[in-house]
């Protein structure tokens, strides 16, 4: 008898394209991946492999057109949110999958307090929270922002990068949603905000048991996050295993070249390496 769960999201074969005039350019070719319900996993690739393209399509994000989902099927908790009809998908969108962008600047509304959006989010998916004041000060202390109640005043550009991005991710948690996708959450920021950014998402993961989807192209931050890594590359995924195999022992040469990418200290040499596109060849691309 099989014991094993559901997973809580499943992908399968899923194709996207997009259409210019008379032209159409393929950014997700067929791919399938799941997440287990409190997984973490990390897709990585460079800008244009199809990373955030993935993300954005689980809830229908993407404008149709000029995107559109040729094929696949996207099952959340057993349901094809790609067989829904627009009112019914808009139920899942920050309830049951939120995400955080990169650019936190420009994902705040400038002309609104932190209060305000705050708010917004609790009153379109939590309208049970009476106590509205309460529960924005309690996600911002959750974040780590000090004083959490002065703070719900500010207007966004009165706060630095690092916690702008703080009340994204309050902002995302707000709806208590089963699934955090994040977008290049990091990019933004400096190395040093980075790195408090990155654990407090590995904080948030330990005591709320989330399942994570993080998109980026520096496996320097999946290493201690990530539970599975999926590589993307031109659109299609070229490697995916547990994370300490992938990391360990990476077996496709484009996810080498992505570690090898990565600055390593006692390791002298007078540039980065580079990732040579024409050594990789239409054999090494194929599904894996």
């Amino acid at each position: 008898m099989n014991t094993t769960p559901p997973p809580l999201l499943d992908v399968r074969n899923l194709r996207i394209s997009f259409r210019d005039g008379d032209r159409t350019t393929t950014a997700v070719d067929g791919i399938s991946f799941r997440l287990q319900h409190g997984e973490t996993l990390a897709i990585v690739g460079e800008s244009g492999s199809g990373k955030s393209v993935t993300a954005l399509s689980l809830t229908r994000l993407l404008p149709e057109p000029p995107a559109n989902i040729e094929s696949g099927q996207i099952f959340f908790n057993g349901t094809d949110l790609l067989a829904l009809p627009p009112e019914k998908i808009r139920a899942y969108r920050g309830k049951k999958v939120a995400y955080i962008f990169q650019e936190p600047g420009s994902s705040l509304n400038p002309v609104f307090r932190i209060r305000t959006q705050i708010a917004e989010a609790l009153r379109l998916h939590r309208p049970e929270v009476l106590d509205e004041e309460a529960e924005c000060g309690r996600l911002l202390d959750l974040v780590g922002i000090r004083q959490p109640r002065t703070r719900l005043n500010d207007y966004p550009h009165q706060l630095s990068g690092g916690m702008q991005q703080r009340v994204m991710i309050a902002m995302a948690l707000a709806c208590q949603p089963s699934l955090l996708v994040a977008d290049e959450p990091t990019t933004a920021l400096d190395v040093t905000i980075q790195k408090q950014v990155m654990d407090l998402l590995k904080d948030l993961k330990k005591n709320l048991g989330m399942s994570f989807i993080l998109i980026t192209h520096n496996f320097g931050i999946v290493s201690g996050f990530a539970d599975q890594i999926a590589v993307m590359y031109r659109g299609r995924i070229v490697e995916q295993g547990a994370a300490p195999q992938v990391l360990a022992s990476p077996q496709h040469p484009y996810t080498r070249a992505l570690m090898d990418c990565i600055p390593k200290l006692g390791r002298r040499q007078k540039r980065l390496t580079t990732i040579d596109h024409d050594n990789l060849t239409n054999t090494e691309l194929a599904h894996p």
